[in-house]
């Protein structure tokens, strides 16, 4: 790959703090700390959870990528080696159904996620091989956890697999209870939170800057407030909007002895959501961090409550220098729907036949600031775009060296669109018109694409496994006698030099969806067109 190719303009980023985009300022840029609000693990994370993770990993496979030139806290440029020192949060506390209101009300989602495992045991329906006691939120909580780990490696997200030898790099909630009693009990010593019943609040109005992250000032708040609070609760709050921190609850599936304000206890119960990112965010990353992550639905109330209550505790006048949010996913153009079979999880499409790379792909190749549309159309399209890429670096691996320059422009190109807010579409434009003026890649061309690749993460994901018969290579798609038949009819054809009639099956193939291409031992290899 060419040297020195990282890009003139230092990394640009939009932040909904400022509300706009400006450039990645950071404290240390050889040492760059990031924070992901992770999975609730009640359930399998969906494709539009992994939108979100994927962005976020995007992000951090820039930030790391020596083509990318960042910004530090006095202005000067910095280009690698850097460090992204990447943390994500796994939610195994039984919170709520409602959490998204200051109270939490509703269900425990450790009671809905006992009750769907224990309905699909007596249905036969749970994964072979799985033993879990729907009984036990522990134990529904680690396989859940599992799942969304295995999930994550499959699809390349660096912070997951990082944790195989740093498993601080995703830290528990439930490891945490002890630091989360804490930080609320100061909190309450320095007048920031206080007992109200069998629960602690935060006091927003003790942070006179709430509501600059979201918009949603406190007397917005107030004016609205109506209906989200019950009103037993809001008889022993201050403010509507003040939120939960900890729950007094003999009856709570997951409990743990609560914080002690004014001398007392305030009962055996559970922390309410924003706390523990709080908690583990400084514990790992300290008291302010470069880069906080996290789907747009986080922005209100959990980031929002979150600065306050981490500003508050540690005294400094911010939390994250810079927020980042991916927008929300659609499918086929509307919300995800288990009704209409939208409603998608990584491994459901793995079942389907879909590789990581391509799914991968899908995920990450729209504007993480715009409402991105997954379709299966869309999908059969990233699996072709994935296997065109890795042909090119096949072919140039095993051909000529190639000029030593080869692609300096492209990665210069490369390197501006993403410095420029994220443009993977842009970034994938340079990188694909530069692959189609070439038509014997060398060596020299693969390295460029292995760099690109670093930054996508789709190359080394792996790939479904092959399934051979006396005359195909099925990648990614079941062997059937029509095809098989249409294989033999076109192998009789190209003995015969009949290449009419073989290039007209090759046509019939890809009108059935497939490609196919002739591979060593006289097969054909057989794919997703």
């Amino acid at each position: 790959m060419p040297d020195s190719q990282h890009a003139t303009r230092p990394l640009t980023l939009y932040n909904t703090l400022t509300k706009r985009a400006e450039p990645l300022s950071v404290g240390d840029p050889s040492r760059v700390t990031f924070y992901t609000c992770g999975p609730t693990v009640y359930d399998d994370a969906h494709i539009g959870n992994f939108r979100s993770f994927l962005a976020a990993d995007l992000l951090r496979r820039w930030i790391e990528s020596p083509l990318c030139t960042l910004t530090d806290e006095s202005g000067g440029l910095h280009s690698s080696p850097r460090e992204v020192v990447h943390v994500m949060n796994i939610t195994d506390v039984g919170h709520m159904t409602d959490d998204d209101v200051p109270d939490g009300s509703g269900e425990d989602k450790m009671a809905v996620a006992g009750k769907r495992l224990e309905e699909a045991k007596k249905s036969g329906t749970l994964p072979a091989g799985v033993d879990v006691d729907p009984h036990k939120p522990q134990e529904i909580a680690r396989f859940y956890a599992d799942r969304f780990i295995e999930d994550a490696r499959a699809l390349g997200l660096k912070v997951a697999i990082d944790a195989e030898a740093h498993p601080e790099r995703m830290p528990r909630a439930t490891d945490n209870i002890s630091g989360m009693v804490s930080m609320i009990e100061s909190l309450a010593g320095k007048g920031f939170a206080y007992r109200a019943g069998d629960a602690v609040y935060f006091d927003v109005q003790k942070y006179t800057r709430y509501g600059e992250l979201s918009g949603n000032t406190i007397d917005k708040l107030r004016g609205g407030a109506g209906g989200r609070v019950s009103d037993e609760h809001r008889a022993g709050k201050r403010h509507p909007a003040d939120f939960l921190l900890w729950k007094a609850d003999a009856t709570h599936l997951m409990r743990w002895p609560g914080p002690v304000i004014g001398g007392q206890s305030v009962g055996e119960g559970y922390p309410g959501w924003h706390i523990e990112c709080s908690v583990m965010a400084r514990g790992a990353l300290g008291d302010v961090i470069d880069l906080h992550s996290g789907g747009e639905d986080n922005i209100f109330p959990h980031h929002e409550c979150e600065r306050a209550q981490s500003c508050c505790f540690t005294g400094h006048d911010r939390f994250a220098r810079h927020w980042f949010h991916p927008r929300f996913l659609m499918v086929e153009g509307a919300k995800m729907s288990k009704s209409k079979g939208t409603f998608y999880t990584p491994r459901d499409l793995f079942a389907q036949g879909h590789e990581p790379g391509a799914v991968r792909l899908e995920l990450i190749k729209s504007h993480y600031r715009s409402n991105a549309d997954f379709s299966m159309q869309g999908l059969k399209d990233s699996a072709r775009q994935v296997e065109r890429w890795r042909r090119f670096v096949e072919q140039g691996e095993a051909g000529e060296t190639g000029d030593a320059h080869a692609g300096a422009s492209e990665v210069f190109a490369f390197a501006e669109a993403m410095s420029d807010d994220l443009n993977i579409s842009g970034a994938i434009g340079v990188m694909n018109t530069w692959m189609n003026s070439i038509d014997k890649p060398t060596r020299s061309d693969a390295a460029v694409v292995r760099a690109f690749d670093a930054v996508l993460g789709v190359l080394a994901l792996d790939r479904l496994e092959a399934k051979s018969t006396g005359l195909g290579v099925y990648q990614g798609v079941d062997p059937s006698p029509e095809v098989e038949a249409l294989l033999g009819e076109r192998a009789e054809a190209r003995k015969g030099k009949d290449y009419a009639r073989s290039d007209a099956i090759r046509d019939q193939l890809a009108g059935m969806g497939l490609a196919i291409k002739d591979v060593a031992g006289g097969k054909v290899e057989v794919s997703r067109a």
